[in-house]
Parts: structure tokens; C-alpha cells; sequence
């Protein structure tokens, strides 16, 4: 059986003309037609060409990859016991699941709080980002957990000003942190800047804590969706030339005369913006770390995606000798925004697999007395089963969970739901519940009495979305840690899981669901 689907997929919209004959290796249908029109993926690419390796529509999807890893998160199971409690009294009184305390503290000092321990490891200049911050950003400060603005909002933003190859001032990226900021309660949370190879040339991180006043940055080698530097399509000439002009590679080259000729006959009508790959050395990275935290930097985070073995021991050991505050590494295959189709299938280290690596890696670290970051793990992360799995397969060390498509997912549902209410054409589906605000959302009547003073009229749909998918992921986390009787955080441990097949067994490190308890067991037998 094939683990990849090859020349048909919904993601870059296209399919065979013998659907239920396939040849696994190719994907091709097994008889190839003259005569087709070509709605396979090499149909389509015979005249759409470069564009058929992105995922479509743009601008108004996220995407994950449909390849099947031999082991993933699904091959774990979780553990639960009947016998006592860790972090709390053992009294089924006080031992109850709303008393599991899912706060989390991060930074060399302790000095970052989230209310719960995921946040949203990048979302930057694509077009769904954009277009639903107002909802990611507002939600995921209610809520009090950290969100990080991604690459190239600064370099995208056709208002901001740029002297001498450095940021000046900004729009889009002042807006962004402002809508967080304003909706922060009690010092929960965390925004977070992140910086590529042009944001670093463009001294963007400098200006989002000189002048933004922005605590948290974030370093950033690459993501899990991808093994080269992010890229948007761009619609407007103007824009491509503007970007080109501030030294992004953009293509086909908008100041070519014959290209713009093209564009206007209406030949083609989207550029490629891409941004270069990063270069990493030790001496480098060191520096870099030296100048941010010379123009102020409170916390500085490391991302990594799904390189090689090698690449994640740099990242881990850098990021312990520099004394980072959180390194995040980010397993194949998801992705947020624009990203190439095949590449975000076929390339890199799964999950499981790169998360394994992280613990033992960091375990090695530990064992030989050196400083570690808190980690977080990202990679297809969207509910309470698999942040609980992500948390006990790299505990003690796995602080956090990255996600970013789930809570997309939950902030652009909120808005359309709140478009329909607006329009009074609310689908059945949803109209059964309702018809306002507060009878859909079920966390929309807390949020008023919270917010008595009339600023709970001014959140938006998209951020009550976004809230009320936190506070499920929080109610179900607290109920499957109550299960296995660990009532914070810091209680939880690889015992709590078990691996359903000898493969995933052999790969996690972890018992086989048959050798859980070995010893204990028969112990208990023979008492």
C-alpha cells in the first residue's frame, strides 16, 4: 500500500479520470487516455505548469499534507489509572478534572505566564493570516496564550517605511501587536515577533522592540510545512515591483518589460514572492542572539522545522549554549498558508519520529548538566488527545504545544458564523442553536459578565471562535490528565503512554500496551 497519494488531490485541485483504478506508484490512471482533457495533476500541469505545485485557491485555504507515516500520534494511547493523584490530595472531593492547573511558565526567569500550554508557533503575511488576525489575535489574548506574528508582515506591508534597507515604521505589524496588547488580561500571554532573512536584513525585530515595545522574539530556521523560505502570490504589479525593490525574489521578474506586458494582456495574473533560505552557523546564530539582545530583547525563542537529525541537534545545542528561552521544532507535514504541495508531503521527519529525537536529544543535554530551553512540539497538533500525547512523549522537557491550523480553522468559523448572523441567513446546521451571539457561542455569556463595562460588544466573532475551541481543548486536556490522575503539568511523564505496536514502540522508546506495568502486575497477583 502506497503511504502517499500521487496526481489527485482536493488540495491542488485535480483528479483522475479512472478513479478506481490507480496505479499506486504514479498515481496515474491505469489507462491514460488520448484525448483527456487532463484533470490529473500532470494534465494540469501540462498548461498551468509552475502553478499546479502550490495548493489552491490561494488566499483563502490552510493546508496539511494526505501522506500516511508509517507511525503517528494515533499509534499512542494514553494511559489511565484508578490509584491515587499527583499534585493534589487523593480525595475524590478535591481530585475532580476542573482542578487540573494547565498553566504554564516559560523564559530563563520564569517570567512568561499562559493560561495553557499551547500557543501559535506563526502565522505571517499570507492572505488567510491576514485576514483573520483581528480574531487570532483578540481570541488567543482572551484566552492568555502566546501567538507569533510570522515572516515577512513587515517586508509585505506596502505602507511601511523603509530607510537605508531598515524598518522604520509599519502598519500591518503595528497593527498586529496593538490588537493583542489591548486585549491582554493579567499578564497572561505572549506576542511574539519571528524573523526570517529578509525581517532580519530589514531589522524588523529591532523595530518591533524599539519602537513596539515587543518582549519576545523569535529566531526562525524554517517550518515543518517546508524546506525553503515562505512564499505568497501576489495579484497587484505594483506590489510585485515594491517587493522586488525591497530585495525579495520575486517571480517572474515584475521589472521585465515583456513580463509586465504579459501581466496586463492578462497572460498571467499572480507573481511568486519568495524568500531566501537561511545559512546557519554557530558563529552566526551567536551573533545574532548578542545584537537582540543588545537592542533589548526580553525572550528570545528559536523555531526549527523538519530537518535532518543533524540540524535538530544544532538547533537544541545552539539554542542551550545561547541560553534560549523556548526552542520549538516543528515535525512534517502541516502548514498554514502556501506551501509546495509535493514538498509538504514527501519531505522531512515526521512527528513522532522528530519529537522522539527531541527528548532523546535533550535527555543527553540533561544527563551531562547542560542548560535547556523549554521545548514545544508542533505538527498537525488540533485537540486534547494529541496536545496530551505531545506533552507526555517529551516530558519533562516538552513545556508546549505549537499549532496554528486548528485555531485558523476555529477563528475563520467564528467569523462566518458571525457574517451569517449579521445577514440573518444562518444555516440549519448552526440555527438550531440559535440565532444571536450569545446562543451559539457557548462561551459568548461568560465573556459578557466578564466584560460588564460594554467592550464585550466590540469582540469580534472570529476571537469568540478562537476562545471557545481554547476553552474545549482546555476542558478536554483537563479531563484526560484527571484520568491519569496528574492534576498539573509538571506531573505528567512518557509512562503515561503506551505504543499500540511494536514499530511505534521500537521508534517512541515507549512500552508496548502489552509490556505496560511488566513486573507490576504480577507483583500486584501475587501479593
Amino acid at each position: 500500500m502506497s503511504l502517499s497519494r500521487v496526481n489527485s488531490s482536493a488540495a491542488t485541485l485535480t483528479k483522475n479520470r479512472t478513479e478506481g483504478s490507480v496505479t499506486p506508484s504514479s498515481g496515474m490512471c491505469v489507462t491514460c487516455v488520448d484525448g483527456c482533457i487532463g484533470m490529473c495533476e500532470i494534465g494540469k500541469s501540462a498548461y498551468r505548469g509552475h502553478e499546479v505545485i502550490y495548493p489552491q485557491p490561494f488566499g483563502v485555504i490552510t493546508t496539511a499534507a494526505e501522506k500516511r507515516y508509517p507511525v503517528d500520534y494515533s499509534h499512542l494511547n494514553i494511559m489511565g489509572t484508578c490509584v491515587g493523584a499527583h499534585g493534589i490530595e487523593a480525595d475524590s472531593d478535591k481530585a475532580i478534572f476542573p482542578a487540573v492547573n494547565l498553566e504554564v511558565r516559560l523564559g530563563r526567569d520564569r517570567g512568561i505566564k499562559f493560561r495553557y500550554p499551547w500557543l501559535i508557533s506563526g502565522i505571517g503575511s499570507t492572505d488567510i493570516a491576514k485576514n483573520n488576525w483581528e480574531g487570532l489575535a483578540i481570541g488567543s489574548a482572551l484566552a492568555g496564550t502566546g501567538l507569533t506574528i510570522g515572516e515577512n508582515v513587515a517586508g509585505m506591508d506596502s505602507q511601511a517605511v523603509i530607510k537605508n534597507g531598515r524598518v522604520r515604521d509599519t502598519a500591518d505589524l503595528k497593527r498586529r501587536v496593538q490588537l493583542y496588547r489591548d486585549h491582554q488580561r493579567d499578564g497572561y500571554g505572549a506576542i511574539i515577533v519571528q524573523a526570517n532573512v529578509e525581517d532580519t536584513r530589514l531589522g524588523v525585530q529591532e523595530y518591533a522592540i524599539q519602537e513596539l515595545g515587543v518582549e519576545c522574539v523569535e529566531i526562525k530556521w524554517g517550518q515543518g510545512a517546508k524546506d525553503i523560505g515562505g512564499e505568497v502570490k501576489i495579484r497587484d504589479l505594483k506590489k510585485a515591483q515594491l517587493l522586488h525593490e525591497r530585495g525579495y525574489i520575486v517571480l517572474p521578474d515584475p521589472t521585465n518589460p515583456a513580463v509586465i506586458q504579459a501581466f496586463q494582456n492578462g497572460n498571467f495574473k499572480e507573481f511568486e514572492r519568495h524568500s531566501r533560505v537561511g545559512m546557519v552557523s554557530e558563529e552566526s546564530f551567536v551573533r545574532r542572539i548578542e545584537e537582540l539582545r543588545r537592542a533589548g530583547a526580553k525572550y528570545i525563542f528559536l523555531k526549527t522545522g523538519a530537518y535532518r537529525p543533524a540540524d535538530l541537534a544544532r538547533a537544541l545545542s545552539f539554542s542551550s549554549k545561547c541560553q534560549l528561552d523556548l526552542l520549538t521544532v516543528d515535525g512534517a507535514s502541516g502548514g498554514t498558508g502556501m506551501s509546495p504541495w509535493r514538498m509538504m508531503n514527501e519531505w522531512g521527519v515526521p512527528p513522532v519520529h522528530l519529537h522522539t529525537l527531541l527528548y532523546t536529544y535533550a535527555q543527553r543535554l540533561a544527563d551531562r548538566g547542560r542548560y535547556l530551553p523549554a521545548l514545544a512540539v508542533g505538527g498537525g497538533f488540533t485537540f486534547e488527545d494529541l496536545i496530551f500525547k505531545g506533552l507526555a512523549l517529551g516530558a519533562p522537557y516538552v513545556k508546549m504545544i505549537g499549532m496554528a491550523r486548528g485555531p485558523v480553522a476555529a477563528a475563520m468559523v467564528g467569523k462566518t458564523i458571525g457574517r451569517a448572523i449579521e445577514a440573518h441567513q444562518l444555516p440549519v446546521y448552526v440555527e438550531r442553536f440559535g440565532s444571536t451571539r450569545e446562543e451559539i457561542f457557548v462561551t459568548a455569556s461568560t465573556l459578557r459578565q466578564e466584560f460588564d463595562n460594554g467592550d464585550y460588544e466590540k469582540i469580534p466573532t472570529g476571537a469568540l471562535g478562537l476562545y471557545t475551541y481554547y476553552e474545549r481543548l482546555a476542558q478536554g486536556l483537563r479531563q484526560l490528565m484527571a484520568g491519569c490522575r496528574k492534576f498539573s503539568l509538571e506531573h505528567m511523564s512518557r509512562d503515561d503512554l503506551a505504543a499500540l505496536t511494536p514499530e511505534a514502540a521500537e521508534i517512541t522508546g515507549l512500552r508496548h500496551v502489552m509490556e505496560v506495568d511488566e513486573g507490576r502486575a504480577e507483583e500486584i497477583l501475587d501479593h
